[in-house]
């Protein structure tokens, strides 16, 4: 996967008894694109948009016009391969999406971009990026990262927006690339499935008061994560409409 260093990321080195670096990141002027892909490992559909995924960021579309995120949903459990990635509130969030963009039907893989559905990996995928990285910011974010000395992740994030509706929210992920997994049933049985942009943690919806919204955590690393491959995300979103004002993301920003 291709990541040239964002303009947004600023790094600072921690005390040498830490491995990692602190992670710093402001959105910018233009609107980046929040890509979220909803997929499953018990889905056999869902590998070659899993790769899609993937392919982001890119030269052509860098951090400060594109932030993905992998959602994985648990509702294909059934089919006999139990989804290691889900949580609850990600196939929960989905239906809103769906709902919000007037439809019913949950399927995966899916993508939005921005809260706008996308079923067109390719064209209208692009078209979406390109109209959303053409519009002028109406909100903005910062995260701070760090790890601490008791082996946490310390997480900070702001948000403010010019016109605040009430129903204004900030969302921050934490993110994992480069997990594989090999699948022993269900749709997938056999295969060894790669993963980028996994969201492994989940902080939100902090609503926007005044215009600005701020939150403070002190997130557990669980033993099965790689440090290295961790990243952060953040957002700000319409939760009446779904659409989303702006974003903001790297990956592997606390490796030092």
């Amino acid at each position: 996967m291709n990541r040239p260093i964002s303009s947004a990321l600023a790094v600072a080195l921690l005390a040498p008894t830490f491995s990692w670096a602190a992670c710093d990141l402001m959105s910018g002027p233009k609107t980046a694109a929040l890509v979220e892909l909803y997929t499953s490992e018990g889905c056999s559909s869902c590998p070659p948009a899993d790769k899609r995924l993937s392919q982001f960021p890119s030269r052509q579309y860098p951090y400060e016009q594109v932030v993905p995120i992998s959602l994985h949903v648990d509702y294909w459990d059934y089919i006999g391969w139990r989804e290691p990635f889900a949580q609850a509130q990600f196939a929960e969030r989905q239906s809103w999406l769906v709902r919000t963009n007037g439809h019913k039907t949950v399927y995966t893989p899916h993508f939005f971009v921005s809260g706008t559905e996308v079923r067109d990996w390719d064209g209208d995928l692009a078209r979406e990026l390109n109209r959303v990285g053409a519009e002028a910011a109406r909100a903005s974010v910062h995260i701070h990262a760090e790890p601490t000395a008791s082996g946490k992740l310390s997480v900070s994030a702001s948000a403010t927006a010019s016109s605040s509706p009430a129903q204004l929210a900030l969302f921050v992920a934490l993110t994992e690339d480069r997990i594989t997994s090999r699948v022993s049933a269900g749709e997938n049985n056999g295969v060894t499935l790669s993963h980028d942009h996994v969201v492994r943690e989940w902080i939100g919806p902090i609503a926007l008061s005044g215009g600005r919204a701020e939150v403070d955590r002190a997130v557990t690393l669980r033993s099965n994560w790689n440090r290295a491959e961790l990243g952060v995300v953040g957002f700000v979103q319409n939760m009446q409409t779904g659409h989303v004002l702006q974003a903001v993301g790297a990956s592997e920003c606390l490796r030092s």
